[in-house]
C-alpha cells in the first residue's frame, strides 16, 4: 500500500480472561495447559468503557470485546449486549466488535440489536488440519458461526493463525475458506509460543510470514482491512511496520489477550514519522456490505 492511504487501528478488550474448558493447542487461555496469566470472569461495565475511551484517545477507530470460552451462552450474550451499550452511548467514534466464539443466529442478532458493528471469528486453519489443534469444538461450527454473523447483518472479522505446524497447503486452504465468507476484515495472527502449551515454536519465519500478508491479500481481495494481529512485535521485531508494503492496512495496538504489545503512542509515532495516516473516525470505514 502507499503511505497515502488510511491506516486503521484496533484495540482489544480482554472481558474474560483464562477461563476456557476447551484444548486449543495455541491458546493460554485454555485451563487444561495452565499458562500463568491473568484469570477472572468479568471486567466491570465502568472498567470497559474506561478501556473504550483511553482506545479511542489512542487513535483506534474499532474495539473488540474478548470472552474466553467455546462461544456464547445466554448470560454472556446479555451481559457483551450490556457492554457494547455502554460503549456505544458514549459516542466515542468507536466500531464495536463483538469475540466471542461459537454462537447461534439469535445470540448473534441480539448483539446487533445492542449495537455490535461486527462479529470476529477466525477459522484459525484449515478443515483437515484443525483437529490437530483442537478436539473440542469443530472447524465447522466455527465456520457456521462465521454464516450466522453475517444473517444476523453484523459485518463479519475472519482471519487464522500461521505457525502452528500447518502446511502451506493448509495455509492455501483456510484463505480460499476465508475468501468463501467474503468478510469485511482479515486479521492475521502469528503463533507467539508459550511454555505452558503443546506447541512449543512457531514454524514460521520472518521473511515467510511477509509472504503470508501478501498471499492474504491477493487471495482476499474484497477484504476492506489485512489486519496483523496476535505475534506481530515477536515475528517481525524491528521490521514490523514493512507489512504495510506487503498488503496490511491495519494491526492491533496495545495489549493482546495475554500478551503485552508495544505502547499504542509508540505505534503512533512510528506510522506517523513513517508518513502514515492514521484513520481517524467512524465515516473512514466501509459502508453497509
Amino acid at each position: 500500500m502507499s503511505n497515502n492511504e488510511d491506516i486503521f487501528l484496533c484495540a482489544i478488550c480482554n472481558v474474560e480472561s483464562g477461563t476456557c474448558n476447551e484444548d486449543c493447542k495455541f491458546c493460554t487461555q485454555s485451563v487444561k495447559y495452565k499458562a500463568n496469566i491473568d484469570r477472572y470472569k468479568q471486567k466491570d461495565i465502568e472498567q470497559i468503557v474506561k478501556e473504550a475511551k483511553i482506545a479511542r484517545a489512542n487513535g483506534a477507530v474499532g474495539f473488540c470485546l474478548v470472552t474466553a470460552g467455546a462461544g456464547l451462552t445466554d448470560k454472556k450474550t446479555k451481559f457483551i449486549a450490556q457492554a457494547a451499550k455502554a460503549v456505544k452511548a458514549e459516542n466515542l467514534g468507536l466500531r464495536v466488535i463483538a469475540c466471542n466464539g461459537i454462537a447461534s443466529l439469535e445470540q448473534l442478532k441480539e448483539l446487533k440489536a445492542a449495537g455490535v458493528d461486527n462479529y470476529n471469528h477466525n477459522l484459525e486453519t484449515s478443515r483437515d488440519f484443525y483437529p490437530q489443534i483442537c478436539t473440542t469444538h469443530t472447524w465447522d461450527e466455527r465456520y457456521q458461526t462465521c454464516l450466522n454473523a453475517k444473517e444476523a447483518g453484523l459485518k463479519l472479522v475472519c482471519g487464522g493463525i500461521f505457525g502452528m505446524g500447518e502446511t502451506q497447503e493448509d495455509r492455501i486452504s483456510m484463505l480460499e475458506a476465508i475468501n468463501s465468507l467474503d468478510p469485511m476484515n482479515v486479521p492475521l495472527n502469528f503463533f507467539h509460543p508459550n511454555e505452558a502449551l503443546p506447541i512449543v515454536e512457531n514454524t514460521v519465519d520472518i521473511e515467510q510470514a511477509f509472504d503470508l500478508i501478501t498471499l492474504a491479500r491477493k487471495m482476499i481481495p474484497n477484504a476492506h482491512k489485512i489486519m496483523v494481529a496476535g505475534g506481530r512485535e515477536l515475528m517481525f521485531g524491528d521490521r514490523q511496520y514493512e507489512i504495510f508494503e506487503r498488503g496490511a492496512n491495519a494491526f492491533v495496538i496495545g495489549d493482546y489477550l495475554t500478551t503485552t504489545g508495544k505502547t499504542p503512542k509508540d505505534d503512533v509515532e512510528a506510522l506517523e514519522k513513517l508518513g502514515f495516516k492514521i484513520a481517524k473516525n467512524m465515516h473512514l470505514m466501509p459502508d453497509e456490505r
